[in-house]
């Protein structure tokens, strides 16, 4: 009887420690809702909600899975930014929780899901901000990790099966998943899941991931690998304008006042008897960050792998703790507590769409997230992009298209030009460019996101006839880097010919 009344508390503590987790996980959804529309649209989610509409098992820029959720999102609450946002919302939420099932899995109290939840909630906020394959990359390490442990705790090889489900979901997510395998692969190597080689079951797992994958991969293989050409473009872009050269800087700042437990974690898996067992772990998150700083991978791809190192280091802090005297116990637990938050605090004031713009918060908010100013002035784009069409002549109208230089403008062009009548964007960028130029094609052109040399040297006729502007004057690519718009006629080489050479990457 006594032994049924501890299983029963203990089952009710866990249910109200997961409650705790769920209502934390909730927050971050409720907060996004009430401040999703924020500025608008960013410049990425603009191509996202094009390729949306056009559903494929592969993209140049990406894997299906985020278009697909865009999708859904559009299905279900139409073209509202904070419902185009909802299921990367959701499942940065779901990150959330799920690191705080680590810690718990790991041996961890109350205190270290807490702790180990709030360290991963800044990162999952602002990738839950914004319609992008970030927030959903994040999950799905985070559940490759989740189903190691899972492994590691139970010994049950049948595990092998979801962690393999959930590389194959990775890969359709993002293929820099692959890190994360490569983590997965020299733990089991170097520990005691070296064993599970023999198993069939880690086997069946590895075809489940092919299986998954397969679709992509197929995809990819009908349309020459371009995704391979679309990701060495953007890594030797990232490289030359120097993206990547404060990679270790980085994880300070993606980490904070919470790199200590980091550090933590790192130790509790490499040099502690408890930690032992789950030392594979530790393997997913050095391996990792290893091979991102040797190929000058950008800090942020980094991100997911600090769910194992805050898992880790919350369940050393709560054990730690236990051996202190009360009184220290408590301020410490506190003083850690509060740096937290203070993490918390810091992502909602820079990520999200929240200062008024052009404000001292937006000016500081700008340095630390170059994000906010691309979501400001695409309603303001198109509406000048229709006033040209307005003033051209009938017959300049009746052939009329609209070249655009970048993914934003043609994303804008198509979300909001239907409500000025404008044409369908033509734009060579990434997915666009396979989508092609129209039947037939356009006589007159207005072009955004060119230089003027661009313009002269592929067509007989050019002017400039307006500039790219906003409302609120703000700086962003639109208007600092390439504002000029051009009426232009007579393309100087025939369609077909032109576009072979037009494909690009951004």
């Amino acid at each position: 009887m006594g032994r049924d009344s501890v299983a029963t508390r203990m089952a009710r503590l866990g249910i109200r420690d997961v409650t705790v987790l769920l209502c934390l996980a909730a927050a971050t959804i409720i907060v996004h809702f009430f401040v999703g529309e924020g500025y608008g649209f960013h410049r990425d989610e603009l191509a996202t909600l094009d390729d949306a509409r056009h559903l494929a098992w592969g993209y140049v820029a990406y894997p299906p899975v985020t278009p697909l959720f865009a999708r859904l999102s559009l299905e279900i609450f139409g073209t509202s930014v904070t419902g185009f946002r909802f299921f990367a919302a959701v499942a940065a939420a779901m990150s959330i929780l799920l690191t705080g099932l680590m810690a718990w899995e790991l041996g961890g109290g109350r205190f270290a899901k807490l702790i180990a939840a709030i360290a991963a909630t800044p990162f999952c906020l602002a990738a839950g901000s914004l319609m992008q394959y970030i927030a959903f990359d994040y999950f799905c390490w985070v559940m490759v990790v989740y189903f190691v442990i899972r492994l590691l705790k139970s010994d049950d090889p049948r595990w092998w099966i979801a962690i393999g489900g959930a590389i194959g979901l990775g890969m359709l997510t993002k293929y820099s998943v692959i890190f994360c395998v490569a983590g997965l692969i020299t733990g089991v190597v170097l520990t005691n899941l070296r064993a599970h080689l023999k198993s069939k079951w880690l086997w069946i797992g590895v075809a489940c991931s092919i299986v998954v994958f397969l679709p992509n991969f197929l995809w990819q293989l009908n349309h020459g690998f371009v995704s391979l050409d679309f990701l060495r473009h953007i890594h030797e872009r990232d490289v030359r304008i120097g993206r990547t050269k404060d990679f270790l800087p980085d994880q300070l700042a993606l980490t904070f006042l919470a790199f200590p437990l980091a550090v933590a974690g790192l130790y509790f898996y490499f040099f502690t008897q408890e930690g032992r067992r789950f030392r594979a772990l530790g393997w997913m998150y050095v391996v990792p960050l290893l091979l991102f700083f040797l190929a000058q991978g950008r800090g942020y791809y980094l991100a997911p792998a600090y769910s194992i190192v805050y898992a880790g280091g919350s369940v050393w802090l709560e054990q730690r703790l236990r051996s202190l005297p009360s009184g220290w116990s408590r301020a410490v637990g506190g003083l850690v507590g509060i740096g937290l938050i203070i993490n918390v605090a810091a992502a909602i004031a820079v990520t999200l769409p929240l200062a008024p713009i052009n404000s001292r918060w937006w000016t500081s908010a700008v340095k630390f997230n170059a994000d906010l100013p691309e979501e400001i002035g695409w309603p303001d784009f198109v509406e000048t992009v229709a006033r040209i069409r307005d003033r051209l002549p009938a017959t300049d109208r009746a052939h009329l298209g609209i070249l655009a230089g970048n993914y934003g403008e043609a994303g804008a062009i198509n979300l909001y030009g239907p409500m000025h009548g404008l044409p369908a964007a033509i734009s060579g960028t990434n997915s666009f460019w396979v989508r092609g130029y129209g039947h037939p094609p356009p006589e007159t052109l207005i072009v955004v996101g060119f230089s003027r040399e661009f313009v002269e040297s592929n067509f007989e006729s050019c002017e400039i006839v307006a500039r790219s502007q906003n409302r609120y004057g703000v700086a962003n690519e639109e208007t600092a880097r390439h504002s000029d718009i051009f009426v232009c006629r007579r393309l100087r080489q025939s369609w077909p010919e032109f576009w072979r050479k037009f494909q690009r990457y951004g």
